[in-house]
């Protein structure tokens, strides 16, 4: 697989987001002259994977919050690259946030647990958020 660097938005930004669909022209400033030829983020945790030049960007997702179907996305590097997604009881998940201490544990449990926003709706949100 060679050298893969991790970061949570961009190389350059913990906070920069961008999407499957975000234009490779806004991305190829970002991702240029890099060591790794595989950069693995998170941020939008919605999946993709994709080129921009020639660095292979994979966005793992998210195990908690995700975007999109209910459930856990991830990553598994082996080797090869593959885009994981495990469903697992979210009424459960939901009782056990709702249970904690956390001010917004029922807005929690409602929207990033059982009810999600669409990938297409967060797609509309973050493909252009960073680089307008």
């Amino acid at each position: 697989m060679g050298k893969v660097l991790f970061c949570h938005g961009t190389p350059r930004s913990e906070t920069e987001g961008f999407t499957r669909l975000t234009p490779e022209d806004c991305l190829l400033p970002v991702f240029q002259g890099l060591a790794a030829r595989l950069v693995v983020c998170g941020h939008t945790h919605m999946q993709f994977d994709r080129m921009v030049g020639a660095t292979r960007v994979v966005n793992a997702g998210s195990v908690g919050m995700p975007f999109g179907r209910p459930g856990a996305d991830w990553l598994l590097l082996s080797g090869n690259i593959q885009l994981r997604h495990t469903s697992y009881d979210l009424a459960s998940a939901a009782d056990r946030v709702r249970a904690t201490q956390y001010p917004q544990a029922e807005e929690f449990a409602a929207r990033s647990i059982l009810e999600p926003p669409s990938e297409e709706e967060m797609v509309r949100a973050f493909t252009n958020i960073s680089f307008r």
